[in-house]
C-alpha cells in the first residue's frame, strides 16, 4: 500500500508539472532548449528523490518479534 502511494504521488507530480508547462506555453512563454532542460529536471528529480529517500516498510519491533515467536496459546497445547 505504501509503495502504491509513493508511485501515485510521483505520477501526480509529473502530471502537475506537465500541465503547468503546457499552460505556460499556452500563455506565450518561450519554450527554448534551456527551459526544456529546467522543466525536465523539475519533472524527473523530485519524484526520483522521493522514491529513493521515502522509507520502505518499517523494521520489525521487539514486541512484534516476541509476539510472533510465542504466538497465541492454543486450547490443545494446555494439556
Amino acid at each position: 500500500m505504501l509503495k502504491e502511494l509513493r508511485t501515485r504521488l510521483a505520477v501526480i507530480w509529473v502530471a502537475a508539472v506537465i500541465v503547468i508547462a503546457a499552460c505556460s506555453v499556452a500563455y506565450g512563454i518561450a519554450f527554448t532548449a534551456n527551459t526544456a532542460v529546467v522543466w525536465l529536471m523539475a519533472v524527473v528529480i523530485p519524484p526520483a528523490i522521493m522514491l529513493l529517500v521515502w522509507p520502505g516498510t518499517p523494521p520489525v519491533t521487539i514486541a512484534e518479534l516476541l509476539h510472533t515467536v510465542d504466538g497465541p496459546v492454543k486450547e490443545d497445547s494446555k494439556r
